[in-house]
């Protein structure tokens, strides 16, 4: 992988989401030297991939390239690449680039949609976990009803039109508290020719109550917002399958549509050569309370990949959420920066707060047995955002986007994209293939 061999002590990060980053940003000035492994150049913002899906931001305004947030940092190596296999015996990461030795390794590599083993249902259905997928999810919603405005079938243009979420945490509500705006603001304006009475959003959740993660009064408020907006929320159901026009349900009740979006569950990536005894529930990596993996003092696991045993205030997990990956990051920078391992301090976190936006002037939000709802929560969901974004520009331009989105019920960014196919990638993995 080209990375020099000096006496300094080498730190692998895997992973450049909100731990990872932080943890090579706060261990830049130190005595290590850093190699961070991502399989993307860019560090992508998770919870606003729904905004880049309803065509209300571009993908460049929530992702920055790594080597332009790290250019100054000489200690600091960045390699894109995948990660295969782990040697924990002899300290080894194979990856497609080659070998990579390390003296600390940092499992960040985050999580991907649970399908909870559906294959067949995987391959059909929309998800919305990475940039690629948030323009997938634009385009084929847009293409659709391009394709419903040319339907004389009044059945098959429900079809194209009607849209189904599957899961109803955070990003299925505000998913579709942002289509429910999209059918009332911009149908009308774009696409005169259909009816916007005739379009149908469901949001489906298996539980008994949307935003598991918050409290039941922000619960509640959230359903009562969607009710009022026009979704149709179907609690205490489950997706049995799903094909190319249907969505069959438990009860045995169906909806057809071509736009199923699920976003129902999260799983934890996992790597080959890890032990099986290390591997928790939604696969998650058991940790300690330094977030030293199970029986590997020099491994360390951080944000969705991690599983901190012992914690008596968080026995399921804590929440897979940026906040827990920051703070688990910046307490690591910490500990791994002391000389002495007796001085090393647990991991505690900080609940600072939880928030969701349903759409205009609606959101929730938990500060404990503290909870707000409306205009407020909105307005303090859209500065935190704002706050956490990296890159002045990324801010400056996404703040105009929503000013201006505000002001004219607007969004001006709904394109069709569609990738050329790159016949050079099939040639040269014919290439590598043994003749």
């Amino acid at each position: 992988m080209n990375i020099p061999q000096n006496d300094q002590q080498r730190v692998v990060i895997v992973g450049a989401g909100f731990a990872g980053l932080m943890l090579a940003r706060k261990l830049s000035k130190s005595n290590y030297q850093i190699v961070l492994i991502d399989r993307n150049n860019y560090h992508q913002f998770q919870p606003l991939f729904y905004q880049v899906a309803m065509a209300g931001l571009e993908p460049s305004t929530i992702s920055f390239p790594l080597r332009r947030i790290l250019r100054s940092d000489s200690k600091v190596f960045i390699r894109i690449a995948e990660v295969k296999r782990i040697d924990f015996d002899n300290k080894m990461l194979d990856t497609d680039l080659g070998d990579l030795s390390y003296n600390y390794l940092v499992l960040a590599a985050g999580g991907k949609t649970n399908f909870f083993g559906n294959k067949g249902i995987e391959q059909i259905v929309l998800s919305l976990k990475s940039l690629s997928e948030a323009l997938l999810v634009r385009n084929t919603i847009l293409d659709h009803y391009e394709s419903a405005v040319v339907e004389e079938d009044h059945v098959k243009r429900q079809g194209y039109v009607d849209i189904v979420i599957i899961g109803g945490g955070p990003a299925g509500v505000e998913l579709a508290g942002s289509l429910a705006e999209m059918k009332r603001y911009i149908l009308p304006k774009d696409y005169n020719e259909l009816n916007p009475r005739e379009v149908d959003i469901f949001l489906i959740e298996a539980n008994s109550r949307l935003l598991a993660s918050m409290s039941s009064k922000s619960s509640a408020m959230a359903e009562k917002y969607l009710s009022k907006m026009g979704v149709h929320v179907m609690k205490n159901n489950r997706v049995a399958n799903v094909d190319q026009d249907y969505v069959y349900l438990q009860d045995g009740s169906t909806i057809m549509s071509k736009n199923v979006i699920w976003t129902a569950g999260l799983v934890s990536i996992t790597f080959d050569g890890i032990p099986n005894e290390v591997i928790g529930r939604g696969k998650r990596l058991l940790v300690n309370k330094y977030n030293q993996l199970k029986n590997q003092p020099d491994v360390f696991v951080l944000g969705d990949q991690s599983f901190v045993e012992g914690d008596q205030d968080h026995p399921d997990g804590h929440p897979q959420v940026a906040q827990v990956a920051m703070q688990q990051a910046a307490n690591l920078a910490r500990n791994l920066t002391l000389k002495n391992r007796d001085e090393w301090k647990e991991f505690k976190y900080k609940d600072l707060g939880t928030l969701a936006t349903i759409g205009r002037n609606k959101a929730v939000a938990d500060f404990g047995k503290f909870h707000i709802h409306g205009f407020f929560a909105w307005v303090l969901w859209l500065f935190v955002h704002l706050y956490q974004l990296l890159g002045v520009r990324n801010k400056v331009i996404v703040f105009v986007n929503w000013v201006t989105n505000y002001i004219k019920y607007d969004q001006a960014l709904r394109f069709i994209i569609k990738p050329k196919k790159d016949y050079r990638s099939e040639l040269k993995s014919q290439e590598s293939k043994p003749t």
